[in-house]
């Protein structure tokens, strides 16, 4: 595995690559040195942001220069220690699996809707990093017998909460926006709420699971969710993602 590279960002931030694939292990690395940097609160570091493969340091330069927080930045102890006992702490999404680009999902994948849908639900998806939207997961692990290519038009908006497959990942819609997934459900949960103490739901290196539910279902949960009476369920489960 390739030694940490360390390139300027403008002068107020510097990355931290770490390979050049989307791979669990590399992304392990970034999120054991963003663990680093939050932990050895380095006077002039002001917000680490995570990616797939890299991590953005910003700073500010009359507190600490490029080269001082490089140099500290390498000799830091960031190696991945995995979850304690092996275990790790799944969101559960519930998911209505009415979304209107199911039938196109039959045709271009061959499978029943009965089939995309336990195969997507059988997955924890470990969430690589956050962007696009405020609460957008970028989630890998996505079986590639349901992967579908994004919409050759893009829709001019997509309801908050829609749950979607766009080429070989998936992904939920924190805000209405306009997007090119194939919808394939709707989640009553809110990803992204500026009324909370913590607006986004979920953070990088963590794991979300679909878990199929009614109509009955969403609509109770949306009621919850709206009266702010729901609480977010989670499992613990050890190993790799099943």
């Amino acid at each position: 595995m390739m030694e940490p590279r360390i390139l300027p960002a403008g002068d107020r931030a510097l990355v931290v690559e770490f390979g050049d694939a989307i791979d669990e292990a590399i992304n392990e690395r970034v999120q054991a040195l963003a663990g680093a940097l939050a932990r050895s609160r380095i006077r002039g570091v002001t917000e680490v942001v995570p990616t797939f493969r890299s991590l953005m340091v910003c700073y500010e330069p009359e507190r600490i220069s490029y080269r001082r927080l490089s140099a500290r930045i390498l000799r830091m102890d960031a190696r991945p220690r995995g979850p304690e006992g092996g275990s790790r702490r799944v969101l559960r999404v519930p998911c209505l699996y009415e979304g209107e680009d199911l039938a196109d999902m039959e045709r271009i994948t061959g499978l029943s809707r009965d089939e995309i849908v336990a195969i997507h639900s059988a997955t924890d998806y470990r969430i690589y990093m956050l962007g696009f939207l405020p609460g957008f997961v970028y989630l890998g692990g996505m079986d590639g017998r349901i992967a579908a290519p994004r919409l050759a038009t893009p829709r001019k908006a997509i309801p908050a909460g829609s749950v979607g497959i766009g080429g070989d990942q998936t992904g939920v819609y924190p805000l209405s926006s306009p997007g090119g997934w194939r919808l394939i459900g709707m989640t009553p949960l809110r990803f992204y709420d500026p009324e909370r103490e913590q607006p986004i739901l979920c953070r990088a290196g963590e794991y979300i699971r679909f878990c199929p539910i009614s109509r009955a279902e969403y609509e109770d949960i949306s009621a919850r969710v709206a009266a702010g009476s729901y609480a977010p369920e989670y499992r613990e489960t050890g190993g790799a993602a099943q």
